[in-house]
């Protein structure tokens, strides 16, 4: 089945003082799919999940969960739905399964304590009371408490953090295995290595707004790969072929570095090369890199922020302007 079970149409949100958190968002999750949402701190990643949660009300704009609104609808919602927040919060003096089973008596059809447990890899740690366990071994409690209603959706913000590096790669696994079984995840991680294995598609948030969307590899595809080298002394940039011949969008150089900015990786650093060998120069530091997600975020946060600075230069410029008519 690949129809939507969450569908999100121009969502907002504003706390006190009108500080808009969530400003237009829209995307749609199709069942069985795994959803990441990336954004710096403070981009609204949680505050979406929370919409989305039904833990507050919306602004504006529409958000439905499993056809029903997640916040007037809860009931209809909430049996469904596993939830991770980035802290727990549970009893500190209760054990590790004294906290499972109080809350799989709060919810319909739960598994077994143990089964959440061991599914999480704490099964060993059930009689330890809860302010005992470490940063990661809290993050796995709070993963079990979501997944004890075997839920339909389930939304995961930040659910690494404080993972060592192997109970992150035991976590990924457990996500693809509940996604490979139908189960829809809405993800939120500051990890981008993490959205790059497990995403199917994901949306980039930027104070607010979804700045990119797409399929992990579309939306690495539209940034640049990159390509820098030192020429040997006595060469310049304009020593080298015409760059358009070399499939170069762009590039910058700082004396003899050169870095060349391109979409078509294999032409440029072939016809760079062979330029090399029939000039019978050795390019220093040769460095071939394909895009990343970790750069076309970056230079996706940098772009809107700098769309954002010339806009408000604009508004500014344009209301002194006013002001002088005046």
């Amino acid at each position: 089945m690949t129809d939507q079970v969450i569908d999100v149409t121009d969502l907002r949100r504003v706390y006190g003082g009108g500080f808009e958190a969530v400003r237009g968002v829209s995307f749609g999750v199709a069942r069985g799919e795994l959803f990441a949402l990336l954004g710096t701190n403070g981009a609204g990643k949680t505050s979406t999940m929370e919409l989305l949660e039904g833990l507050a009300a919306p602004a504006g704009g529409r958000v439905r969960v499993l056809g029903h609104d997640p916040y007037t609808e809860r009931g209809a919602v909430r049996p469904r739905i596993g939830v991770m927040l980035q802290e727990g919060g549970f009893p500190a003096e209760l054990t590790v399964a004294e906290t499972v089973r109080m809350w799989a008596g709060c919810t319909s059809g739960a598994r077994p304590a143990a089964e959440a447990l061991e599914i999480v890899g704490l099964g060993k740690r059930a009689g330890v009371r809860v302010k005992q366990l470490s940063g990661g071994e809290k993050r796995r409690l709070d993963l079990a408490m979501a997944l004890i209603g075997r839920p339909e959706v389930l939304f995961l913000d930040e659910p690494t953090t404080g993972l060592d590096a192997e109970g992150r790669r035991d976590t990924w696994e457990l996500v693809r295995e509940l996604r490979d079984n139908g189960t829809t995840v809405l993800l939120t991680t500051h990890y981008l290595e993490e959205a790059e294995e497990l995403a199917d598609r994901l949306a980039i948030l930027h104070e607010g707004r979804i700045a990119a969307e797409g399929r992990v590899a579309d939306v690495v595809a539209a940034q640049p790969s990159h390509v820098s080298f030192e020429l040997p002394e006595g060469y310049f940039v304009g020593d080298l072929p015409p760059l358009a011949e070399l499939g170069v969008s762009g590039h910058e150089s700082a004396g003899r570095r050169v870095r060349l900015r391109t979409h078509e990786l294999q032409r440029t650093a072939t016809e760079l090369l062979l330029w090399a060998r029939d000039a019978r120069v050795e390019l220093g530091a040769l460095d071939v890199r394909a895009a990343s997600l970790e750069e076309a975020f970056l230079r996706i946060a940098r772009d809107t922020e700098r769309a954002g600075n010339t806009r408000n230069a604009g508004s500014a410029g344009n209301a002194g302007a006013k002001e002088v008519a005046a």
